[in-house]
């Protein structure tokens, strides 16, 4: 059985491997390093460290393969994990669980940049001699859901206190949702799978109920300790099965990796199940004929559409309503203004009331009537089920960054606008093609929403890739104008950049070269602009 396995995993890298061969040729090209023969992982992190030299920063290297800088540091951190636990291969010798994963996960995002770069025509599926299955992976994702609800169960057997648990953790709010989803007595049944991990990984709630199923060994390995992996493979967990909620067919890359992470995951529970040490047994969990498997799928889709989808990820803590952040600038304006309109209009009803009295005091006496309760005219069901969310679902556009930078990419006001009115969020980063193609509509619509752009420092790389647009001869547009004075106004910023320009000054007065005096020009004009 032992042999049997080491020879699947094996198969499983070897061919992870190869296509990481191929995607290696197709991406260092795409950077103008292009290379006859791809190596190892190592080799490849080397080669892309010297494209980006080539080309200039991390910034242009994600612009070339149309992924956003988070993307581009989860591709570089999963290559240097590859490559730290397997820095040469040679056909045949033992693979691990952990040096397997990281493959894997390494071809997924390798698979989600072909999708988003169209100029990539590398190949992600996995050659196996026993491909996996569709059906076998809806049984490990129906195996994984009832396991965590079993250990859930298995930590608070009372209902009722696990209610009072889950509100203290979560707020009566989302419990009350919760109850109106689940089946009676089971409040279980109605969280999404995303929160049922978060209240297995959130640090306080692991370490007290569920550390000793989860050794520091095996899979579990993968990152530094084991509450940590098991967060990031739940994450992933998510992500394929909201694919399989969609109705789109998994790929043996998403299957194989599933594959994994359901043996990562089960395999110590269910050591513990056979020594006696806990009631819920995997195994068992993940056996059931098809009636049973298309009815749990088609109660998970159905939740899944009442639910709006599962898109959240799973963090390290639960965000407990109890510790509210602080209000924001804005929201501290909006209770001034608020308070101070409610005061003025307290202040009118008084003086017409007072002038209604002494009208009543000079007129002919008569019998009053009692005053009419003012009564608030309800919101009609119709503009309920007309807000921003609702007419992007009608539209068939599912919540998610990506359909919103999609949006902004092609210019779309209207679909962009509505992501926006929801409450979406937004980057300075994801306007660079909008901003080389000068897309005023997306580009001002953003603007006027710029309370709900969350991009932490958004200057460093905006001033980079408009230096490096302006050095390829775009202008410096009213737009991009806007956009610095909008964001980058700020006296840490502005002292970064005339530190720049006058590095630049400096080079291009010991030089002489043409184009060092043409960049302190452009380091100039962004200098006046924020100054």
């Amino acid at each position: 059985m032992a042999r049997s396995a080491q020879l699947i995993a094996r198969e499983q890298f070897e061919a992870a491997l190869l296509v990481i061969r191929e995607a290696s040729k197709e991406i260092l090209s795409l950077l103008g390093d292009p290379v006859a023969e791809a190596k190892d992982p190592q080799w490849f992190l080397q080669q892309l460290e010297t494209a980006r030299l080539n080309i200039g920063s991390w910034g242009l290297v994600a612009k070339r393969m149309h992924i956003s800088d988070a993307e581009l540091s989860q591709f570089s951190v999963q290559l240097r994990h590859l490559q730290q636990l397997v820095p040469q291969y040679e056909g045949g010798a033992e693979v691990s669980s952990t040096a397997l994963i990281a493959a894997l996960r390494f071809v997924s995002t390798l698979e989600l940049i072909r999708l988003r770069q169209p100029l990539l025509h590398y190949s992600t599926e996995l050659v196996l001699t026993q491909p996996p299955q569709q059906r076998d992976a809806n049984l490990q994702l129906r195996g994984l859901e009832l396991t965590l609800k079993g250990l859930i169960r298995e930590a608070w057997p009372d209902e009722v206190k696990l209610v009072d648990h889950l509100k203290l953790l979560f707020g009566a709010n989302k419990v009350r949702r919760w109850l109106k989803f689940a089946k009676p007595g089971d409040i279980l049944s109605g969280m999404q799978f995303s929160e049922l991990a978060q209240l297995l990984v959130d640090k306080k709630e692991f370490a007290g109920h569920y550390a000793s199923l989860f050794p520091e060994s095996g899979a579990l390995s993968f990152l530094i300790e084991p509450r940590k992996t098991l967060q990031t493979f739940l994450d992933d967990v998510r992500l394929i099965r909201n694919h399989v909620l969609n109705q789109q067919p998994l790929t043996t890359v998403q299957m194989s990796l599933l594959e994994n992470y359901s043996a990562a995951i089960t395999t110590p529970v269910q050591q513990r199940y056979v020594k006696g040490k806990t009631q819920v047994y995997p195994a068992g969990l993940s056996e059931c004929d098809d009636a049973q498997l298309n009815a749990f799928f088609a109660e998970a889709e159905q939740k899944y559409r009442n639910m709006s989808g599962d898109m959240f990820e799973i963090r390290d803590v639960i965000d407990s309503p109890r510790h509210k952040a602080p209000r924001t600038r804005e929201e501290r304006e909006k209770l001034v203004a608020g308070t101070l309109w409610g005061a003025v209009g307290i202040v009118s009803i008084a003086i017409a009331i007072a002038g209604l009295h002494l009208i009543s005091k000079t007129s002919k006496p008569a019998v009053a009537s009692p005053p009419a309760a003012y009564v608030a005219p309800s919101e009609p069901a119709e503009v309920r089920e007309n807000s921003p969310r609702q007419q992007l679902r009608r539209l068939g556009i599912l919540w998610d960054e990506s359909h919103f930078r999609s949006a902004i990419d092609r210019n779309d006001d209207h679909i962009a606008r509505l992501f926006l009115q929801a409450g979406m969020t937004w980057k300075v980063s994801w306007t660079e093609q909008a901003m080389e193609k000068e897309q005023h509509d997306v580009l001002d619509l953003l603007l006027s929403y710029r309370l709900q752009m969350n991009e932490l420092k958004p200057c460093r790389r905006m001033i980079s890739t408009m230096s490096h647009a302006l050095a390829q001869g775009q202008a410096l547009t009213s737009i991009r104008k806007s956009y610095l004075k909008a964001f980058c106004m700020r006296p840490p910023v502005v002292q970064r950049q005339e530190s720049d320009y006058t590095q630049a000054l400096a080079r291009a007065r010991a030089t002489g070269d043409k184009r060092d005096e043409k960049w302190a020009a452009i380091q100039k004009s962004i200098y006046d602009e924020i100054n």
